[in-house]
């Protein structure tokens, strides 16, 4: 089904752990009926401990919880840290990509990137931000700089609904088919939710079947129909052939498009990726900004004075060919401007501009990269459909615990890098 606008709602801008955390927690604890979680990352850290609490203090006030985690992404739970959240109640779920035939996982890159929160179906949660310690500014260098927004209106029940049937969708292809029917009967979504705004809002997915560049096609019909700015931050980025031409597209005909991306990244190959691109991009008259002061994390984008995007989506091969996201397109001047105003000052106090004289004097090598790079985002789309695809199925986390397919040999507490 495609995405639908849904008039009448409000969007708080939220950024990094030290506002998000705060207000998502506080509403968790006034749960009366349902909390729904959907998480790439969860450890076992003051932030997961935080929110293990509230859950199991509403969990045994009698809250129905369905929290679902990426197998790959949180790794190391305690048997303990598990077990807590299912005596109280908490249906706790591992999303699991497939089989591993062989002892080969060919579906490892089809991750649950999603981050989304629902309480009692009424406020909902978006963005870009995990629940773990490195979303904190005491965390040291290495915290992360990232957004998500609360969201009020008629949107939430759409958030509701898409969340209740990813459930129904994994629960359906495990062996709990019966767990599957009660949680199905047991939905209570409410049809129509009171006005909370003004703004016009939709809830955009990427999946491996029906929706499989729904997100990129929101980015380029915006990119193409601005007439005055683009700013898009965005933690990486290395996007297909066709959004990076929209963009060249957008600054020769006058636009004012501005990248900020990673300076201190998280994981060095981002940069190489994306700095591959700079002079294709800066020869167009693209404007890029290297965030310098820790790692960027943000998915966010806005185009002329009222579009704006924000989500789990990444603009690279993995979010756009590969991972489950979300994101959810808003068109209000009033969020526009306050996003806009929180990128400004990151530009102003935080980050590098790269100027174009200095790509221009990059090194042969620099050159055969950045020829590489372009043609591989050209290729990439077809590359990508040769790897095989899954059905969404999730484990219920008792039995996954035990399981050495979501336990990975390499993983450690905190070895992975926060997409």
């Amino acid at each position: 089904m495609a995405a639908r606008w849904y008039d009448g709602n409000h969007f708080t801008l939220l950024e990094n752990g030290e506002e998000f955390y705060p207000r998502v927690f506080e509403t968790i604890a006034r749960a009366r009926r349902e909390v729904v979680i959907e998480t790439f990352i969860l450890f076992e850290d003051k932030v997961g401990l935080q929110l293990h609490a509230v859950l199991v203090a509403a969990a045994r006030r009698g809250v129905r919880i369905d929290l679902t985690v990426d197998g790959w992404g949180s790794p190391d739970l305690s048997p303990q840290f598990i077990s807590t959240l299912c005596d109280a109640g908490v249906r706790l779920h591992v999303f699991d990509p497939g089989p591993r035939p062989f002892g080969w996982r060919p579906k490892v890159l089809r991750r649950m990137h999603r981050k989304i929160v629902v309480v009692d179906g009424e406020i909902a949660f978006m963005g870009g931000i995990n629940y773990s310690a490195d979303h904190l500014a005491d965390f040291g260098p290495e915290a992360k700089q990232d957004y998500a927004v609360e969201i009020r209106g008629p949107l939430v029940a759409e958030i509701h609904r898409f969340a209740h049937a990813a459930l129904a969708a994994g629960s359906r292809h495990s062996p709990m088919r019966r767990w599957w029917r009660e949680r199905r009967e047991a939905r209570k979504a409410p049809e129509q939710l009171p006005r909370a705004g003004t703004a016009r809002a939709m809830l955009v997915t990427r999946d491996n079947s029906l929706h499989t560049t729904d997100i990129e096609r929101q980015y380029r019909l915006a990119i193409r129909a601005a007439r005055q700015r683009i700013v898009i931050a965005n933690a990486y980025f290395f996007p297909g052939y066709r959004l990076i031409r929209d963009l060249r597209r957008a600054a020769r005909r006058g636009v004012e498009v501005t990248l900020i991306l990673q300076g201190t990244p998280d994981m060095a190959i981002v940069k190489v990726g994306a700095s591959a691109l700079y002079g294709h991009l800066a020869h167009a008259g693209v404007r890029i900004y290297e965030y310098v002061d820790r790692p960027l994390h943000g998915k966010v984008a806005l185009v002329d004075e009222e579009w704006a995007t924000i989500g789990s989506s990444n603009l690279d091969p993995l979010s756009l060919s590969l991972n489950l996201e979300a994101n959810v397109v808003i068109r209000d001047r009033a969020f526009n401007a306050e996003l806009l105003s929180r990128l400004q000052r990151l530009m102003q106090h935080s980050c590098r501009q790269v100027v174009y004289e200095e790509l221009e004097r990059a090194d042969w090598l620099q050159g055969v990269r950045s020829f590489i790079a372009f043609h591989l985002v050209r290729l990439w789309p077809r590359l990508t459909g040769w790897l095989p695809r899954h059905r969404a199925k999730l484990s219920p986390a008792v039995a996954a615990a035990t399981r050495d397919d979501l336990q990975p040999a390499c993983a450690a507490p905190g070895s992975r890098e926060g997409r």
